[in-house]
């Protein structure tokens, strides 16, 4: 195998702050069950947990809620984590968006920064107030390994509404994107309004006087401090990026189907085609050298960190198809996407660590 990449850096898909992990922890334990060896098995000790600034990779954290699932029985445990998730628990961003003076800002603020605690290459949450509705992109295709994600973050926000709202009953409607799993009811109880699964996004539609009706913790002094003090992290967190990083990342977030042209990127990027074209030759690089590596990133991420099928994988690479992926996966990799799955499962077996 070609050292360069198969020991490159990890978390190419993203990654989540161990904060969401604690949640974790805390729903397990709620449901009678100690957490400490599942985390344990994971290589998640006290001291990781307790460090505030780390992260692990966001397909890590969906095989450790399904093995929590697994462990406490529990389909519907991302409720649990939901019901049992804070403010605080979104880091400096939850302190900000508690603050906020009403419940549509205060949930804006969550969602303007949730870049601060974790980060999904493929695409971020987004909020639009007037019409009342915030949506969750996960990653696809769906498999037992996400669907607590989604539950759970929609759970969050809804727990989030309620806290500041001070209303247990803050939506008109809920819309998930994968098909029903038999949990209708129990959903619909959670949320307290109809939940439509098999829709066409992740979605939380707000009753209409929510945006608008006072947040119950607002501070105005505290609010302008945090949000501040949130806008200087991210962008401490962006200063390091290259216009190859900015290209990249708008990259993952397109390659789907077939993979996005230089001109499409460039209005992403808010440049013209040649700026943007000028730009990466001042970095040597050009955009079909980063539409590879991207590629090439995300695949090995996939291979080794998901249970997708390869046709999937190729898909969400924008592969015309399997053939294509494999033969680009054998020149990157000198290896076919099997064999490398088959050798990490192996390695990771030897090791004793969760799979």
């Amino acid at each position: 195998m070609r050292e360069d990449f198969d020991q490159r850096k990890r978390n190419t898909l993203g990654d989540i702050s161990v904060l969401y992990v604690a949640v974790i922890a805390r729903a397990i334990e709620a449901q009678g069950v100690d957490p400490v060896p599942l985390l344990a098995q994971f290589g998640l000790d006290e001291r990781l947990l307790a460090a505030p600034d780390a992260r692990i990779s966001i397909p890590r954290f969906m095989r450790l809620g399904q093995a929590a699932i697994e462990l406490t029985g529990n389909s519907a445990l991302g409720l649990v984590m939901g019901e049992l998730t804070r403010p605080i628990d979104a880091g400096r961003a939850g302190l900000a968006a508690e603050a906020a003076p009403d419940c549509g800002s205060a949930l804006g603020t969550l969602i303007e920064f949730d870049l601060l605690t974790s980060q999904n290459s493929r695409g971020q949450p987004t909020i639009n107030l007037t019409a009342g509705q915030a949506d969750f992109y996960s990653i696809r295709p769906y498999n037992i390994f996400n669907y607590f994600v989604v539950d759970s973050v929609l759970a969050a926000w809804t727990r989030f509404l309620r806290t500041v709202s001070g209303k247990n009953r803050v939506l008109a409607r809920v819309t998930v994107e994968y098909p029903s799993r038999g949990l209708d009811t129990a959903f619909e109880d959670w949320f307290g309004c109809p939940v439509t699964f098999g829709g066409d996004n992740n979605r939380l539609h707000l009753l209409p006087d929510i945006p608008t009706r006072p947040s119950v913790f607002s501070q105005p002094a505290m609010y302008r401090l945090l949000r501040e003090d949130c806008s200087r992290a991210l962008k401490r967190l962006r200063s390091g990026w290259g216009i190859q990083d900015r290209v990249k990342e708008k990259l993952a977030s397109l390659l789907e189907g077939e993979p996005p042209s230089l001109e499409q990127v460039a209005v992403e990027l808010g440049m013209a085609p040649w700026t943007l074209q000028r730009r990466l030759a001042t970095e040597n690089t050009g955009f079909r050298e980063l539409v590879d590596v991207t590629r090439k990133d995300l695949a090995l991420d996939y291979v080794r960190e998901t249970r997708l099928t390869f046709s999937e994988i190729a898909w969400l690479l924008g592969f015309s198809g399997p053939a294509a992926f494999h033969k680009a996966y054998r020149r990157w990799s000198g290896m076919s996407p099997g064999e490398h799955r088959s050798r990490f499962s192996e390695e990771q077996q030897t090791k004793g660590l969760y799979q």
